[in-house]
């Protein structure tokens, strides 16, 4: 008796899937920067170190929201690679 095992989905619907879990992640990474950063900054009080470490945090914040908008380019350039 032959058996044939089905993937219970295809290759471009886990991408899609991963697109949306990825997505999600940066961006709520990258809120968390951004409200990090926004509360350095107004707590920093002149201080020249922490409104640097305030503006990385925002840099980080600006960085994830990029990765979060590109996340759909990046995956469609993977599934392109898997032939999918």
């Amino acid at each position: 008796m032959d058996t044939y095992l089905l993937a219970v989905k295809s290759i471009p619907e886990v991408i899609s899937g991963l697109q949306v879990w990825v997505m999600g992640i940066l961006s709520a990474v990258a809120t968390l920067y951004l409200v990090i950063g926004g509360l350095r900054y107004t707590a920093a009080g002149g201080d020249p170190a922490q409104v640097e470490q305030a503006k990385q945090n925002l840099r980080a914040a600006l960085a994830g929201y990029a990765l979060a908008v590109l996340a759909p380019v990046i995956l469609q350039v993977l599934q392109g690679i898997l032939g999918a």
